[in-house]
């Protein structure tokens, strides 16, 4: 059983490692022909970016590759694989319900980690990409990139979600923990400024935390940061 289970982490840890150096592999390369020059000067950065990143990667890939076992052999977890297992309007629900989940517990552990005490233990590794980078994407302390690797593996005992739609849900995870980093805005502006973009949170929110350290604390909705008074805004660089 312990082979299995250490197996099986050992993979997710693998998997998470790749899937973090293609994706911000793919989009530090269109930085570079989008900013020729933006890492010119930032390669001892990018470096400790990437030493940070492939050490949270271990972190985030212990409980996924637990969880992964246990859905495996004793199917532990509420993910699903039938279609029809749960009533089809609820498929898409599920994600969002993920999303918002998550984001809920990320703004108040990023909101809790810039108090002085907190911030020096655990947040001050990934505020030191200045500017941050496409690799800053799980540039975390180890202490903070456990705050983040237990959410998604609880999550999947309590609601219920088809294997798809929790890969979406990594995806959206990847995608926009690596364009929030990038120094540059990659969503049309028309989006970005419209009423539905004043919920999002994109490269020109993220960025404006990474200037002001005191706001914009989200991940993927602006909903929190409106409702505690925490929102600032676009930063007026990207």
């Amino acid at each position: 059983m312990w082979t299995a289970i250490i197996l099986s982490a050992l993979a997710m840890t693998a998997i998470v490692a790749v899937r973090y150096l293609a994706s911000s592999g793919i989009f530090a390369l269109v930085t570079n022909r989008r900013l020729p020059g933006y890492h010119a000067k930032l390669g001892p950065q990018i470096r400790r970016e990437i030493g940070w990143s492939l050490a949270s990667a271990a972190i985030y890939g212990v409980p996924a590759g637990v969880v992964a076992w246990g859905w495996q052999e004793h199917g532990w977890t509420r993910i699903y694989t039938e279609w029809d297992a749960m009533p089809l309007w609820y498929l898409p629900l599920a994600p969002l319900l993920y999303l918002f989940l998550h984001d809920t517990w990320f703004y108040w552990t990023h909101r809790l980690m810039h108090r002085p005490k907190w911030f020096r233990a655990m947040h001050a590794v990934h505020h030191a990409s200045r500017p941050p980078t496409a690799w800053a994407a799980m540039s975390f302390h180890p202490w903070e990139a456990i705050t983040g690797a237990i959410v998604i593996p609880l999550l999947v005992f309590l609601v219920p979600i088809h294997v798809a739609m929790l890969g979406l849900v990594l995806m959206v995870m990847t995608v926009m923990g690596v364009t929030n980093h990038m120094g540059w805005e990659m969503f049309p502006r028309a989006l970005v400024h419209s009423r539905l973009g004043g919920w999002l949170i994109t490269a020109s929110h993220h960025q404006r935390h990474h200037e002001e350290y005191k706001c914009n604390y989200g991940l993927y909705f602006r909903f929190w940061d409106r409702l505690c008074g925490t929102d600032k805004g676009l930063s007026a660089r990207i």
